[in-house]
């Protein structure tokens, strides 16, 4: 089974190396891995230089963008400049961050995955981080059958389906939702413990608060099942301040009639399928 790994990178010196060198060690090695430089103003280049020397599977992507960092769109952004690179001879793509350790095992089991279930799109394992204690701990505060937008693997035949990715705060929801509508299932694995080098929970602006909520108006949610969400949300991470700013980020969207994500059967089938969830940790 060949899977194609796309890396974006910007400015990622202190990690990529790491990332690299977990990838090489993996057990089933990949067929191709584009890694993106994405207007890296460090060593970041250099650092993939080196592994291009290393292995043949390596290929370096140089291009430009915006400074400025918004959660979804650049990283997409750049994803879908290196999988213009990539042809179409794959069985799974990936979609892998530059700051991650992976056990060497890990594309053995995704491969495993989608092996011995033909309808699953999409598929991973589960982050750790380091906490005050310098110990690695599970940092995974949504269900357990989401998977990270870290380290997204796809069947090709889901990949398709949903349409790639989009560029848009929200899109590794997007795609799971979307792949369940186009009847794939998500799979997850708890013996795959990913380390994450650097910590989630960066701040960002008051623009970039927002969009999470603009991002459920988009994934047509509706105002019920996003203010449910957004208050679930501000629970979990103990910040109420969450919750007002998603709906804040909705009636802002709705107010501009900004584009939606999903078509209206998708968005019915998404509001379905969300209160159907809900029914069920209810009951």
């Amino acid at each position: 089974m060949n899977y194609y790994l796309v890396i974006p990178a910007h400015n990622e010196e202190a990690f990529l190396a790491d990332t690299l060198n977990s990838v090489l060690r993996q057990i089933v090695q990949p067929k191709k891995v584009v890694v993106v430089n994405d207007n890296s103003t460090d060593g970041t280049e250099a650092i993939i230089d080196t592994f291009l020397a290393l292995s043949p599977i390596f290929e370096k992507l140089n291009t430009t963008s915006s400074p400025e960092h918004m959660p979804g769109s650049k990283v997409i952004n750049a994803f879908n400049k290196g999988l213009a690179l990539l042809d179409d001879h794959y069985d799974v793509l990936v979609k892998l961050d530059a700051d991650l350790v992976l056990p060497d095992n890990y594309f053995e089991k995704i491969t495993y995955i989608f092996k011995g279930h033909p309808n699953a799109g999409i598929a991973g394992g589960f982050i750790y981080e380091k906490d005050a204690k310098e110990q690695w701990k599970l940092n995974h505060p949504m269900d357990k059958n989401h998977v990270r937008g870290a380290f997204k693997a796809y069947s090709k035949a889901c990949f398709k389906a949903i349409g790639g990715l989009r560029n848009a705060m929200g899109w590794d929801t997007v795609d799971e939702l979307l792949a369940q509508y186009n009847e794939y299932e998500i799979f997850t694995d708890e013996t795959l413990e990913v380390k994450h080098l650097r910590p989630t929970g960066k701040a960002y602006d008051q623009k970039a608060k927002l969009l999470q909520g603009r991002a459920m108006y988009r994934m047509r949610y509706g105002m019920l099942i996003t203010a449910i969400a957004s208050a679930k949300m501000a629970l979990k991470q103990h910040r109420p301040k969450a919750f007002f700013d998603n709906m804040q980020g909705y009636l802002e969207a709705q107010k501009e009639e900004v584009s939606f994500l999903v078509t209206k059967e998708e968005g019915m089938f998404i509001r379905k399928l969300r209160w159907g969830n809900m029914k069920r940790k209810l009951f």
